[in-house]
């Protein structure tokens, strides 16, 4: 199985398809098992690698995540893309993977090329952060059934760790960017569902972080919930071929 180490910490990665390199990046309480169809969906275009980001999945996990969790999987997403011998990518990511792909459009400019930013938002209000954690303190059969499914049988170890992280981030004041998303460079779309259960005001927020980022897109639906990658992958997919055959297309490169 595919493995690489960045600090003396083995992180797990699925690939899959040939052609430009899109890294896709896992919500916060999930990993790459999760995300097999969008594998297969876009593999037909791209060769598809997905990371279980620090501390999730099959990569080494940890009893605490630090605060950096996020900016350390955009780090790591881009350690991947240059040990597999590539120099540019498309990082498209969803929730809190979503977070790490526009961190990394930062973070990397020279790496990054576009940007799918899949139900996520600039920042989390204590409100949501409670909602979240009520949830995790009885959680129903389906959710442990996917956390076990996304982490094995260390799943309670990762949601606390997680779990900790949100506490502590929304403390800090819940802003991820901190206003730099207008150093974004390249092409972004962001979308989300209108219908969110976990994210009720992510549409304002969808709205407000378009306007700071020059080439950016905006795909948003009623129906479905979070993330709109799974709930309606059908739009979902939709709304990226069209945002790809726009960047690229115009720029000589047919992928469709």
């Amino acid at each position: 199985m595919p493995f690489f180490y960045r600090r003396n910490q083995k992180l797990f990665y699925r690939e899959q398809g040939q052609g430009p390199l899109l890294i896709l990046l896992p919500g916060n309480t999930a990993s790459s098992v999760c995300y097999a169809r969008e594998m297969n969906y876009f593999s037909q275009y791209f060769h598809v690698v997905v990371p279980d980001l620090p501390g999730t999945g099959q990569s080494d996990h940890m009893e605490v995540w630090p605060d950096s969790w996020w900016e350390d999987g955009a780090h790591a997403a881009a350690e991947l893309v240059r040990s597999l011998g590539e120099e540019t990518c498309i990082a498209m990511g969803s929730s809190g993977g979503g977070v790490c792909a526009l961190l990394m459009a930062m973070l990397y400019p020279e790496i990054v090329k576009a940007v799918v930013a899949d139900s996520c938002v600039s920042r989390l209000a204590p409100a949501q952060t409670r909602n979240v954690l009520a949830d995790r303190e009885e959680p129903s059969d389906e959710m442990v059934a996917f956390w076990q499914y996304a982490h094995g049988k260390d799943w309670q170890q990762v949601i606390q760790a997680d779990s900790d992280l949100l506490r502590r981030f929304t403390k800090r004041g819940g802003e991820w960017f901190d206003g730099r998303l207008r150093q974004i460079r390249c092409p972004v779309l962001f979308t989300a569902s209108l219908g969110d259960s976990m994210l009720p005001d992510i549409s304002s927020q969808v709205f407000e972080m378009s306007r700071q980022v020059r080439a950016s897109q905006v795909f948003l639906i009623r129906e479905g919930d979070h993330p709109l990658m799974w709930t309606c992958p059908e739009d979902f997919r939709c709304a990226c071929d069209s945002f790809f055959e726009s960047v690229w297309v115009g720029a000589g490169m047919v992928l469709l």
